[in-house]
């Protein structure tokens, strides 16, 4: 149906555009107001990432004004002797050591000019790696639960999608303002000198060129935010019709001209916006160019009338008219500058303020180190809820296990089990209740110790962009026999000994000589990480879910065999594979309602006998 309307809906503004809303409200006096503030914290990024560049970068920034202000003062003596009496051949002879130091100043200017810029193309790229250690440091030592807070989330949206990547852009931006000022400082300087008289008339020609830049950044910057729902629906729209994971189905079910006509609606209205927007653009620029010429205009009558009261000579008005142009230039710069500074400030604010709540959420320093290898680990009455989650996940939860173990945690979806198995490894803390490894508190121990001793098989496992040995030694690499030993048993050898380089190669299809695997063989590479661990508790949760029958089968003879000796910690809904646990844990609405052997708990007839009697009905 060609003519059928299209439901384009709306959509939220991105994380990339969150603060364009304010640019398009505040005005030029708030902007400026703040660029202190956020000139000191550039100034600070900058010095934190290289000291030597960024003194460099404003050093030669400021002798650049200084070169221009001698530039501008020693054209005076060049266009005085030009400008006397005298036969032609002497005047400019006279002008000569004048002349010299005009151009002394402009290869002064010139030189510490691409000093700076040299020292500013250093320090940028040292800026954007602190700024992204910083940030990823962070992200990667927060306390777990932090992720699963909305708030601390959006945060880190922001702080990653454009907080980092404008850390450089302000310091850029903050350098380039201080030039400006300085620009304009020297000019007005050189206008003061000459003659008092001279510093309205450059205000009489710079503000008609201010008051355009400035209407002409207000009005981009609300069609801009205006047309932020539909430029990300046409990204989205793009992304499928352009991306790798959609494009089967987009073929299968015919859907390309569907999404170009509904591509081309949104394209087609951003388009009138945009066009509307350079006609008003355009009325502003020319508005701002005859109020720029009349004031240019007054500005020649009034050097006319002090020339013809002799209250200036020739060659400082010719100066001045110099010295004007360039003060429309550094003031071009400068209102550029600001303005960027401060949209780009808004978003480098997010990435300040997400590190100081991420610092917030970092663990507290725990000097104790576990067991070397624990004979028990208990769990005592634990209370814990997600962020904002209106019904907490566990309530009074208590469980034991003892080394060398297989203990199983079973029950319905949402009932708890990964949340406590979570626990009991230490990624969570609980809000309530207490966790020990042989009598001590996990709240004493070193996180890092405590992951150091367990390995987590998970249901939600990543499928690393890395090579296949990487996937599995996750950087712990002990060499060929440990190597083989746990993909042997995870059956990961057999992934392996497809693969065209074996061991070498990389699980990724977006890379060259990438691989793609099968949701099979993820689940063995994931197990066999898992197993190399070789750590003291391995919890396997849901670890045959993308395994065939034959498969899952022989991963649970091989996960017995592997245990002797080992605590196992099984989280599964398939109950046929946990009839042999030492113990079974029945977990429903985050409290254990059951607990005992197979055998017992099907004598109990409770929830873990209807549930299996389900299952193992199924297969009659």
């Amino acid at each position: 149906m060609p003519d059928e309307p299209l439901e384009l809906g709306e959509i939220t503004i991105s994380d990339w555009n969150a603060h364009t809303g304010k640019m398009a409200e505040v005005g030029f006096l708030a902007i400026a107001r703040r660029l202190p503030s956020l000139i000191g914290q550039a100034m600070r990024m900058a010095w934190r990432a290289s000291p030597r560049d960024m003194v460099a970068t404003v050093v030669l920034s400021l002798l650049g004004g200084v070169f221009t202000a001698f530039g501008l003062l020693a054209t005076t003596g060049v266009l005085s002797a030009l400008f006397s009496e005298g036969p032609t051949p002497d005047r400019v002879v006279a002008a000569l050591p004048s002349l010299a130091l005009v151009a002394g100043a402009a290869t002064l200017r010139t030189a510490v000019q691409a000093g700076a810029g040299w020292a500013e193309s250093r320090l940028n790229p040292q800026v954007s790696r602190l700024t992204e250690e910083r940030l990823y440091g962070l992200t990667s030592r927060v306390e777990l639960a932090s992720y699963d807070d909305p708030d601390f989330h959006d945060a880190l949206q922001r702080a990653r999608m454009r907080g980092v990547a404008t850390a450089d852009t302000v310091v850029t931006m903050a350098i380039d303002v201080v030039t400006g000022l300085v620009g304009l400082a020297a000019v007005a300087g050189v206008l003061g000198v000459l003659h008092p008289v001279l510093l309205p008339l450059l205000l009489l020609a710079v503000l008609p060129d201010a008051w355009a830049a400035v209407r002409s950044a207000r009005m981009r910057y609300t069609t801009l935010y205006a047309l932020i729902p539909k430029a990300r629906r046409k990204w989205i729209i793009a992304e499928l019709l352009a991306n790798r994971d959609p494009a089967a189905e987009v073929r299968s079910f015919t859907m390309r001209g569907f999404l170009l006509r509904m591509y081309d609606a949104v394209a087609r209205a951003e388009q009138e916006v945009l066009l509307g927007l350079a006609k008003r653009q355009t009325v502003a620029r020319l508005t701002g160019e005859a109020l720029g010429g009349m004031g240019s205009g007054l500005v020649y009558v009034a050097l006319g009338l002090l020339l013809a009261a002799a209250a200036i000579p020739l060659a400082v008005a010719g100066t001045a008219v110099l010295a004007i142009r360039q003060g429309q230039s550094s003031l071009a710069n400068l209102l550029y500058s600001t303005n960027h500074l401060y949209e780009e400030g808004l978003y480098f604010t997010d990435f300040l303020d997400f590190c100081a709540e991420a610092e917030q959420r970092l663990p507290t320093a725990r000097p104790a180190v576990p067991p070397a290898r624990f004979t028990r680990i208990e769990a005592a009455n634990l209370t814990f809820a997600y962020p904002g989650a209106t019904q907490p996940a566990l309530r009074g939860v208590s469980v034991e296990i003892n080394r060398g173990e297989v203990i199983a945690f079973v029950g319905e979806n949402g009932s708890g089990k990964t949340t406590l198995a979570k626990i009991l490894s230490g990624l969570y803390e609980p809000d309530s209740g207490q966790v020990t490894w042989d009598g001590l508190d996990l709240k004493q121990i070193n996180p890092e110790a405590i992951r150091a001793n367990t390995a987590v098989i998970a249901q939600d496992h990543t499928r690393w962009p890395l090579t296949a040995r990487y996937n599995i030694t996750m950087g712990t690499d002990k060499g060929t026999e440990p190597l083989d030993a746990a993909a042997q048993v995870a059956g990961a050898d057999e992934v392996i000994a497809e693969l065209p380089h074996g061991y070498r190669t990389l699980l990724d299809r977006r890379f060259k000589d990438g691989q793609e695997l099968s949701g099979g063989q993820w689940q063995r590479i994931a197990v066999a990480r898992g197993f190399h661990r070789d750590a003291q508790l391995l919890i396997c949760d849901e670890p045959t879910a993308a395994l065939d029958a034959r498969a899952e089968h022989a991963l649970f003879e091989r996960l017995r065999a592997h245990s002797d000796g080992r605590t196992v910690l099984l989280i599964t809904h398939r109950l046929a594979s946990v009839r042999y646990a030492d113990r079974i844990y029945v977990l429903d609405h985050g409290k254990v309602t059951e607990q005992g052997t197979h055998a017992s708990l099907m004598r109990l007839k409770g929830l873990y006998a209807e549930l299996y009697t389900l299952q193992s009905s199924a297969y009659q």
